[in-house]
């Protein structure tokens, strides 16, 4: 099961308290105080791990809570500190504080860690008050809590390229033929129900392709499932804007192309200006020609590049691979150049 979003609550461990105790010994009439320090309670650590791919560990475990530290003891003696937990992550993952919104931490490569929840501060025993005019404090301190917080996680998939369009467009059946991905295939809408990753091999250079649910018009009201996945694209380089070209669809090509372009504006001005290719795809099932045309008309229209396809027959699906494996090489050396002036 694919779960991308998920709130839990986790807290850190409280401290410990401090003791409040004096000496005691034989032969040692006015002991100081003796009281120790209470343990500093456990964090509570997020780790970003690639073993991962869904936050469904999360969905029936979403309360975790760290190990307080113990209590400080006599002569001098300080408590253990509690025992923090790490909680695995998927890569991709973003981590939001649920009741105020504030974005925490977004994990973008394994390995990345951030404290979600921080263990509270052990308490001071009475053996810390003393000084040279007050030789028999019996002061002390409880610890302090640890911190209680919910957060909602969210997934969105780390891919170069994602692949966008209406339900039965041929994205699927594409992702199959362009990689090793095994997405379920059928002639009805809606057959993608979760998203899709593929990696694509383009000579001696590989990418990373997301297939995500078609979306439909009103979309970004709610209509439909792709929309709720549109995040996992959020992140990509660049997309592939699918047309279906058949005859057998009922619809009109261009104005399938504006929707879609229309739905992608209404949830980020950002993800629509994104670098695209649009394709026109089946046209191993088009007869009328005047089907391509329009959706070609339409991609000149917007200055984007215009490829034909049919992932039946094979017709194209080079001059696709390749021109998508060139568009991620040159947006990824792009990036590079960007980071290495700005540093």
């Amino acid at each position: 099961m694919f779960i991308d979003e998920v709130v839990i609550t986790v807290k850190a461990g409280d401290g410990g308290n401090g003791c409040l105790a004096f000496r005691r010994e034989k032969f040692v009439p006015r002991g100081g105080p003796s009281g120790g320090d209470g343990g500093k309670g456990g964090d509570i650590e997020m780790v970003a791990s690639d073993h991962y791919n869904t936050l469904l560990h999360f969905r029936f475990n979403p309360e975790h809570s760290a190990q307080r530290g113990r209590h400080g003891e006599g002569s001098q003696r300080t408590g253990h500190d509690g025992k923090g937990i790490e909680l695995p992550v998927p890569v991709g993952t973003v981590v939001y504080d649920a009741e105020t919104g504030e974005e925490l931490v977004d994990f973008t490569a394994p390995g990345q860690r951030y404290i979600v929840a921080h263990g509270g501060k052990g308490g001071r025993g009475n053996a810390r008050f003393a000084t040279s005019t007050h030789q028999a404090p019996t002061e002390h301190e409880d610890g302090k809590p640890g911190d209680l917080r919910k957060l909602r996680l969210e997934l969105k998939l780390l891919a170069d390229v994602g692949l966008v369009g209406f339900p039965n467009a041929g994205k699927s059946t594409l992702i199959s033929r362009l990689s090793a991905a095994k997405p379920k295939i059928a002639n009805y809408p809606f057959t993608t129900l979760e998203p899709n990753l593929g990696v694509v091999q383009a000579g001696d250079r590989t990418f990373i392709m997301a297939d995500i649910p078609g979306l439909i018009e009103g979309a970004h009201e709610g209509h439909g499932l792709g929309i709720q996945f549109l995040k996992h694209v959020e992140r990509t380089k660049m997309l592939v804007h699918l047309v279906d070209a058949s005859d057998f669809t009922g619809r009109d090509a261009a104005h399938d192309f504006d929707v879609i372009m229309e739905e992608l504006s209404c949830f980020s001005e950002e993800l629509a200006r994104k670098p695209m290719i649009v394709v026109a795809s089946k046209i191993d099932a088009c007869q009328d020609e005047s089907r391509v045309d329009a959706v070609k008309a339409k991609a000149e229209q917007h200055n984007l590049p215009f490829l034909r396809i049919s992932s039946v027959t094979g017709e194209g699906l080079d001059d696709l691979r390749f021109a998508l494996s060139a568009q991620v090489f040159l947006i990824s050396a792009v990036a590079d150049a960007t980071i290495s002036v700005g540093s």
